[in-house]
């Protein structure tokens, strides 16, 4: 929750960091949120015509107001000498660099780890790829292609429909774990007083993710079954579609919550059913038990249902769509959701809000300090600071290498 007025907020943990981003799409970007909301100076370096991320349609409409809060923006050219040269002074102030480009196109402006690390032995540098250094470190990745290729599409889906996460999970999780990388290098910095280089990969990461169905198979011989197939550890976990056509997710998960579930709905023939004894049984017995429950819940409203569910503290779920939470009654009390003004499109000056990541530092949340850049807006501060006057920043400004 947000602190009252009259508190004082704790300084963030990172605060005094400088953190300079050269990155696109979800998965670098998501890596500086994690440093820029925890107190960094993150400086997102854009192209001259901004990060392509600012004008996409469709799926991709919000990656850029929802990745980049809390980062200043500066516009470069690094095409043009002048441009790179730029960029190198400035991520030779930086204590951290992120990049998540091809192979070598780093090194083409002077501003890989090799380069850099000769200037500024103490740089981190944090590197997001679709691979680890191997045979496919030279694949063009997405999330899609590594969820394809990794198993995650084929647990998602129905048997012969692979079907991609309904988020971008491998770019989100691959940037968080470059931050953890970064804080991990940045604590072994404070005791050698050297950087490193951190890399962090979509498919290793998708890799991570069906690491338990993996060993499921090692453990069993048994191959894992996609998720819609799959059988299930418990035996009332499912979605149920209610009166009205409504749905609604309930689970009974252990022997007593399944009797108090018999209890609530008075379902004691099933209670006493010796089929139905034990979790084990019931899994074994869900092609009886399920039609019955489904038949019997179907009589209930969602609401209903909820209701008796919370009462008896029985895990349940509404069965919700994304532009719902907005209104979420617990996000709301507890601060979960901060507000940003939009960067870009017909919207832009408008004020909506985000979600927050999901843990408190000292009972606070990592909150907003500053919206979504629009391009190029604290270029003239940034070059300021790096010694250029504005006679200097103009000319650079005429010359294309700046915006």
């Amino acid at each position: 929750m947000s602190p009252s007025p009259e508190e004082k907020p704790h300084p963030l943990p990172l605060t005094g960091l400088r953190v300079v981003e050269f990155t696109h799409m979800v998965m670098g970007p998501t890596c500086g949120m994690v440093l820029a909301d925890m107190g960094a100076e993150v400086i997102k370096v854009e192209p001259i015509e901004g990060d392509r991320t600012r004008h996409l349609l469709g799926a991709g409409a919000g990656f850029f107001p929802m990745f980049n809060r809390n980062k200043k923006s500066i516009a470069i050219d690094l095409h043009k000498p002048a441009g790179a040269a730029i960029a190198r002074q400035l991520a030779l102030s930086a204590d951290v660099v992120l990049e998540n480009f091809k192979p070598d196109t780093m090194a083409k402006y002077g501003l890989d780890y090799t380069a850099l690390s000769r200037q500024n032995s103490k740089l981190i540098f944090v590197s997001h790829k679709g691979f680890l250094p191997g045979p496919y470190e030279h694949r063009t990745a997405l999330d899609e292609v590594v969820q394809m290729m990794g198993g995650l599409a084929y647990m998602t889906g129905r048997p012969g429909d692979p079907l991609r996460a309904g988020t971008s999970v491998n770019d989100i999780m691959g940037g968080m774990f470059g931050a953890i990388g970064t804080l991990g290098a940045l604590i072994q910095r404070g005791i050698t007083g050297r950087g490193q280089e951190v890399q962090s990969a979509l498919f290793e990461n998708n890799v991570f993710l069906v690491g338990q169905h993996m060993l499921q198979y090692a453990i069993t011989g048994q191959p894992a079954a996609p998720m819609p197939a799959r059988i299930s550890p418990w035996a009332v976990y499912d979605v149920f579609t209610v009166k009205d056509g409504e749905q609604i997710f309930i689970s009974a998960v252990s022997d007593a919550q399944w009797a108090t579930f018999c209890d609530v709905f008075g379902f004691q023939d099933l209670k006493t059913d010796a089929r139905y004894a034990s979790n084990n049984d019931r899994v074994r017995e869900r092609p009886t038990l399920i039609p019955i429950l489904r038949e019997r819940l179907g009589r209930y409203s969602a609401a209903e249902l909820s209701a008796l569910m919370e009462a008896n503290k029985l895990p349940y779920a509404p069965i919700r769509k994304p532009e719902e939470l907005f209104d979420d009654e617990h996000l709301l009390a507890t601060g979960g959701l901060a507000d940003i003004t939009l960067p870009d499109g017909a919207r832009a000056g408008q004020t909506t809000q985000a979600a927050l990541f999901p843990f408190t530092m000292d009972g606070q949340r990592l909150g907003v300090r500053l919206s979504p850049p629009a391009l190029g807006a604290h270029t003239d501060e940034l070059l300021n600071a790096l010694g250029l006057d504005a006679g200097a920043v103009q000319a650079l400004r005429a010359a294309g290498a700046v915006a």
